[in-house]
C-alpha cells in the first residue's frame, strides 16, 4: 500500500518548526537580509529547542532523524526564511559524509559534541574554477610521513566562516580527475587556515556564505574520512541524500509565496474590486499550488527512497531540478501579482525571489541536474 499520512511525530515536528518560524524567523528576516547579519541568536534558540543537527546518531545521543523528516522541518524554517535557515541545512550537508564514510573515532569526536553545545560545520567541494565539476577541483593534498598536508582555495563555502569544522575534498594529482580525490575531516583552526565571508550576494544574504584558503595545513592521517581516493564517490552520494532537503527548501519558499499571494491578492482593490476575483490571477496563484503539491510528492518521495536505503542520483535529481525551478517561477509570479509593490522591499515577494534563485545553482546547477538524469536515462 502506498501512504501519505504523515505520522504524529512527523507532524509535531512539523508544526515545531512552523511555529519557531513564525516567531523567531520571520521577525528577523528582512533586517538580517538588509545588514546580511549572521543570524548567530537564532541559530543559538533553534540549538536550544532541538532543531540543529536533525541527523547525527542515535548511538551519539542524537536525534537520529532521517532524510525526510528533516526535509519536513527544512520546509517549516524555509517559509521564513532561507538565509536565516541556512545554517541547519549546512549543518545537515557537513555531517553527512562523517556520518556515510566516518568511522567511530570520527564520528564521537566531531559529532558526538555537536550534541552538547552550538557547533557548526561545513562542506567545503566548490572552488573558483570548480563548481559543478566536483572532479576539475584544484585544492590538492600529499602526504608527509604519519601526516597529509592541503593547500588549496575552496569559494561560496555555507557555514565557511562560522565553522568549528570543515569536511574538505582535495586531491592528490589532478590528472586523476575523480579517482583522485579524498575527503578530510579538520577543526577549522589549524594553523594555514584563513577564512574570509562573501558579502553582495543577490539572495540569502543572511546565510554566512565564506571563502576558505589552506595554506600547508598539516593534518594527522586520521584526518581521512573513509578509504583514500574514494572522496568524490562521498561527496556524490552525500548529494544523493541532501538534494531532497534542496527540495524542501523550494517548498518552504514557495508556499510562503502563494500565502503572501493569496493574502495580498484579497487586500488589494483595482477597477472597483479585489484582485482575487480576476481570473488571470486565479490561474496563476492556482498553478502554484499545483506545482507546489507535485514539490511535496516528489521530495518527499526522493526523501523515504533515501531512508528505506534506496538513494537514487537520479530521483534525488528530480526532486531538486523540479522543485528549484518551480520555486524560481512561483516567485517570480508572486512578484507580478504583487506588482510594483512586489518589486519594492517593503513587500516579502521580492525577497523570496531573490532566495530562489540559489536553489538552481548549489549542489548542481539544474543543468548538471539534468545531465545527472540523461546519463541515468540512458545507462537504464
Amino acid at each position: 500500500m502506498i501512504g501519505f499520512d504523515l505520522t504524529e511525530q512527523q507532524q509535531d515536528l512539523k508544526r515545531l518548526a512552523r511555529r519557531f518560524s513564525e516567531e523567531e524567523i520571520i521577525p528577523r528576516a528582512r533586517r538580517y537580509d538588509e545588514n546580511e547579519t549572521f543570524p548567530q541568536d537564532v541559530a543559538e534558540r533553534a540549538f536550544a529547542v532541538g532543531l540543529m543537527n536533525l541527523g547525527v546518531p542515535r548511538d551519539l545521543g542524537g536525534p537520529g532523524l532521517g532524510i525526510l523528516d528533516c526535509s519536513l522541518i527544512l520546509e517549516e524554517l524555509n517559509y521564513g526564511c532561507a538565509g536565516i535557515a541556512n545554517f541547519v541545512g549546512a549543518n545537515e550537508l557537513g555531517t553527512l559524509p562523517i556520518r556515510l564514510a566516518g568511522n567511530d573515532q570520527q564520528q564521537r569526536a566531531y559529532l558526538a559534541p555537536m550534541l552538547e553545545k552550538l557547533t557548526f560545520c561545513a562542506f567545503a567541494t566548490t572552488e573558483p574554477g570548480a563548481g559543478s565539476d566536483v572532479a576539475g577541483l584544484r585544492t590538492t593534498y600529499r602526504r608527509e610521513g604519519d601526516s597529509f598536508v592541503l593547500n588549496g582555495t575552496k569559494h561560496f563555502i555555507s557555514n565557511g566562516s562560522v565553522a568549528d569544522w570543515i569536511v574538505v575534498f582535495a586531491t592528490r594529482d589532478k590528472r586523476l580527475k575523480h579517482k583522485g580525490i579524498s575527503c578530510f575531516v579538520l577543526p577549522a583552526t589549524l594553523n594555514g587556515i584563513s577564512r574570509t565571508r562573501m558579502h553582495g550576494k543577490l539572495g540569502q544574504r543572511a546565510a554566512d556564505t565564506s571563502e576558505i584558503r589552506f595554506d600547508d595545513v598539516r593534518v594527522p592521517a586520521d584526518a581521512l574520512v573513509g578509504i583514500e581516493g574514494e572522496g568524490f564517490r562521498y561527496a556524490m552520494t552525500t548529494f544523493d541524500y541532501s538534494r531532497p532537503e534542496i527540495g524542501a527548501i523550494a517548498i518552504g519558499i514557495s508556499q510562503r509565496a502563494l500565502d503572501e499571494c493569496l493574502k495580498y491578492s484579497r487586500q488589494r482593490s483595482a477597477f472597483g474590486q479585489a484582485i482575487a476575483n480576476f481570473q488571470a490571477v486565479q490561474f496563476m496563484m492556482a498553478d502554484m499550488a499545483v506545482e507546489i503539491e507535485a514539490m511535496r510528492l516528489l521530495t518527499y518521495k526522493a526523501a523515504w527512497l533515501v531512508d528505506q536505503g534506496h538513494a537514487s542520483n537520479a530521483v534525488s535529481s528530480y526532486a531538486k531540478l523540479f522543485s528549484a525551478d518551480a520555486c524560481m517561477k512561483i516567485t517570480t509570479d508572486a512578484v507580478q501579482i504583487f506588482g510594483g509593490y512586489g518589486y519594492m522591499r517593503e513587500y516579502p515577494v521580492e525577497k523570496l525571489m531573490r532566495d530562489a534563485k540559489l536553489l538552481q545553482i548549489y549542489e548542481g546547477t539544474s543543468q548538471i541536474q539534468r545531465l545527472v538524469i540523461a546519463r541515468h536515462l540512458l545507462k537504464a
